[in-house]
């Protein structure tokens, strides 16, 4: 791709610094345009789900933000009029799903800087702060997006654009899409507060916490260096001032001594999704083409998603390993999850922390298909466009099409103990589930972006041929937690979802990815 225009990505806010981290995994060239001098300094938002952390992981960041945040392995959800606990989320149960069986605090004007040094110590030269977008021209193979900057206008040619720039999105306002949703007259302040919960005063509240009450419930996050609290602001209520806050926030959490608010944030409630997402060879990522209630964090963490799911597909159109189509399934995947999955979610859980009983609780299921759902880790993307997608997941069931896999142990036949979605990283996998002592064939395949592998219980013999494309799977515990027969084949996307589940006596695998890739 030595000879590809840029990929330009406008905002440089955490979807687009992540957009940029998986150009640069996938070798896409990128430049990277904030129209501010510097990164974000605002407190936003400050939880960051188990799904986003391995979207850190394969694009090479997550052990810099882990390194800065606070690990959380259980949520609380407390009546603030009784004070009583009620069920907890338990991130701590998905052990075996998922190599972070936890959510993290941190806030978002502390991990763009993390990002942002991630983006430019990788690719010198990537990121342009000061240029605020003006216009753009769309051609036959590529764009031409103008920039004001501090030495003038400049037009700067790329491969595509993509729209990172927030929920006031200038590209999409250019492209002149509408937005349907609502916005709310409804407000929430946010409080950063410095104050001593461990030894001063202490309490053994979870560091992350809802407090759900109908007069005023409250939100308590413990930051790396301080407490956050967000609660809503009623109708018509004026900014408090840091006195009336402190007040405030010794009405939630009873007699306290000294406390400091350092930091505060007003914004509004929204529901708004883009009514479309690519326009030619500009797409709509993030803000730009959702704006979802930030209630259990899914406003950012359903951003990520996106950032998930359209980049494998250039990397695999500018390879030349896949048609132009694929591009479209990005919104329609993500576009049905955001509006129908995450935005009306968000809206149920902010009416139940408010004790509206006319809601139903979204999340009724047991234990672990709680912990799935709340982590984003329980997500399955309309992959085959039947209308077969969900975000909550009801417990530890068999896999479908467009289900996550699960991140699990697998052994690989040099030894080593891999994670399965090492596999995955910038391939199409295939996943062939049979007995090795029988010697199935493995295809002899050579279509790009494709790799197979036989997966047994039995190690594969060193005098089978399969051994360098076999992978032991003890006591077959990862064929039983997909749920599948012996003789099955699954194929597995670059972003870990499932492409396709079929027997392996039936059409060969190859068949179906080229299907998928339009080839």
């Amino acid at each position: 791709m030595t000879d590809m225009k840029p990929v330009l990505i406008a905002g440089a806010g955490p979807i687009g610094l992540t957009t940029a981290l998986a150009c640069r995994f996938y070798k896409i060239p990128f430049i990277l345009f904030e129209e501010d001098d510097s990164f974000s300094s605002d407190t936003k938002a400050g939880t960051i789900l188990s799904r986003t952390l391995e979207a850190f992981r394969r694009y090479g960041v997550a052990n810099d933000v882990l390194a800065q945040a606070l690990r959380v392995d259980e949520i609380g959800d407390i009546d603030r009029a009784t004070n009583q606990a009620r069920r907890p989320v338990r991130p701590s149960l998905l052990v075996d799903e998922t190599r972070f069986p936890f959510v993290i605090n941190l806030p978002q004007h502390q991990l763009e800087p993390i990002l942002g040094e991630a983006v430019a110590s990788g690719e010198p030269g990537s990121v342009r702060l000061r240029h605020r977008l003006t216009g753009f021209t769309q051609h036959s193979d590529g764009v031409s997006v103008d920039f004001d900057t501090p030495d003038g206008p400049v037009r700067i040619e790329g491969s595509y654009l993509l729209a990172c720039d927030g929920g006031r999105s200038t590209v999409r306002g250019l492209l002149d899409i509408p937005v349907e949703g609502m916005s709310l007259d409804v407000r929430y302040m946010l409080v950063d507060i410095k104050i001593d919960f461990d030894v001063a005063n202490p309490r053994d509240y979870p560091y992350l916490a809802y407090f759900s009450d109908p007069q005023e419930w409250m939100i308590l996050v413990r930051q790396p260096h301080c407490w956050r609290f967000l609660f809503p602001l009623a109708a018509g209520a004026q900014e408090a001032t840091p006195d009336e806050l402190a007040e405030k926030v010794r009405r939630f959490v009873g007699d306290v001594g000294k406390l400091e608010v350092i930091n505060t944030v007003i914004y509004r409630v929204h529901h708004r999704i883009a009514r479309q997402w690519r326009r030619e060879r500009v797409f709509l990522m993030g803000d730009a083409a959702h704006l979802i209630t930030p209630m259990w964090a899914l406003g950012l963490n359903t951003g990520i998603l996106d950032a998930l799911n359209l980049p494998w597909r250039l990397a695999w159109v500018a390879r030349g390993w896949a048609a132009d189509g694929i591009l479209d399934g990005y919104g329609a995947e993500q576009k049905t999850l955001a509006a129908q999955g995450s935005g009306e979610m968000a809206e149920a859980a902010r009416a139940m922390m408010g004790g509206d009983a006319s809601h139903a609780d979204p999340l009724a299921s047991d234990d672990v298909g709680v912990a799935l759902s709340r982590t984003m880790l329980g997500v399955r993307l309309d992959i085959e466009g039947t209308g077969n997608w969900s975000i909550i997941k009801t417990g530890r069931l068999p896999v479908e099409v467009g289900d996550r896999m699960p991140d699990m142990d697998i052994f690989t036949g040099d030894g080593r103990v891999r994670r399965v979605h090492e596999l995955f990283d910038d391939s199409f996998v295939a996943l062939h589930f049979a007995d090795a002592r029988r010697r199935p064939q493995l295809p002899d395949s050579d279509l790009p972006g494709l790799k197979h592998y036989l997966v047994s219980r039995w190690d594969a013999p060193h005098d089978s041929g399969l051994r360098d494309r076999s992978l032991f799977d003890v006591d077959d515990r990862l064929r039983k937690r997909l749920g599948v027969v012996d003789d099955s084949v699954v194929l597995v996307r670059p972003d870990d979802h499932i492409a396709a589940i079929v027997p392996r006596s039936g059409p060969a695998i190859e068949a179906t990815y080229r299907r998928i890739v339009g080839l």
